[in-house]
């Protein structure tokens, strides 16, 4: 990721694309999924219509606070409102839930699944399970940055206010035609002109929302203890963003009995819409439908054929 700087004032506007990504009816579990810090719920586009079309669930997958609003509006976006925003996002999918008298299944992609997990922990009798896709706890795939390891430092300074990191290839993708797509998207994008974030996300990344990010992931780890419902995680051995260490240790360190482990081997960070993306929704949707109890499944493999953890 390179770096930029530009102290960008709020001037009034809003180019906010407020569309969630919700796919009903659904006859068997509900599913709550949260996309990534910086991104849109189109990155959860293809699990979910896959969940839905092929398991018959019903999907939400909501937009984070202040995600599709102008670049100086994001990068303003606290921890507080973040997980305030999730969280009441979260009741709504329960009530539904508890309406059809179905499972409620949460989940999230990388810092979304870092607020699924502190979901789980504070409602353990509402949420059926937890499916955590590349979950970012330690921020150490191989294409992190050096500069990141001063995150903590910049949090007690002004430079927060105007550093951003821009996206680089291969951004979370190891599928190259979807790698060229974003890529084009970003190309023109610059901190006073964002490109389509309404679907792609920001092709810029906010030092002040990192630092924020902090706050969420520590509070995270703090209560991983609580979390004791059917866990699924899934996590790139080639994550560029965030190594398998992330979800091993989030593995070790909640109380869950029932919990399983797949290590992608053709994959980067965007494990949901990258080259082994079928796997990972036929994943989902056989963890979903054994939470339903509407079928036994055998157990989980990971891609080279070996049973993942238990």
């Amino acid at each position: 990721m390179a770096v930029e700087w530009a102290w960008l004032r709020p001037d009034g506007r809003s180019q906010r694309n407020s569309s969630d990504l919700h796919l009903s009816p659904g006859t068997g579990a509900h599913v709550f999924l949260l996309h990534g810090l910086t991104g849109s719920p189109s990155e959860l586009a293809y699990v979910a219509r896959r969940l839905h079309v092929d398991g018959g669930l019903q999907v939400w997958c909501p937009r984070l606070a202040n995600h599709g609003e102008p670049i100086d509006v994001l990068a303003a976006t606290t921890w507080r409102l973040l997980f305030e925003n999730a969280r009441t996002d979260f009741l709504t999918a329960r009530d539904a839930a508890r309406s059809a008298g179905v499972p409620l299944v949460v989940g999230g992609l990388s810092l979304g699944a870092v607020l699924a997990l502190l979901l789980a922990a504070e409602f353990p009798r509402d949420v059926g399970g937890v499916i955590c896709l590349a979950p970012t706890l330690f921020y150490d795939g191989w294409n992190v940055p050096w500069l990141q390891r001063l995150i903590p430092l910049v949090d007690y300074t002004p430079l927060k206010y105007f550093t951003f990191f821009r996206e680089e290839s291969p951004y979370g993708l190891k599928d190259e035609k979807l790698r060229e797509r974003v890529g084009h998207a970003y190309k023109n994008a610059s901190l006073r002109k964002s490109t389509d974030c309404g679907h792609y996300g920001y092709a810029h990344f906010p030092i002040r929302l990192f630092c924020e990010s902090r706050h969420l992931i520590a509070r995270c780890m703090r209560n991983l203890r609580h979390v004791t419902t059917p866990l699924l995680l899934v996590q790139a051995v080639q994550d560029d963003a965030t190594s398998p260490r992330n979800s091993q240790h989030i593995y070790d360190n909640v109380s869950s009995s029932e919990k399983e482990m797949l290590l992608l081997r053709d994959s980067f960070h965007m494990v949901t819409a990258d080259l082994e993306r079928d796997r990972v929704a036929e994943t989902m949707n056989r963890f979903c439908r054994r939470l339903a109890c509407t079928e036994e499944i055998s157990p989980i493999e990971s891609i080279d054929g070996r049973e993942c953890s238990r």
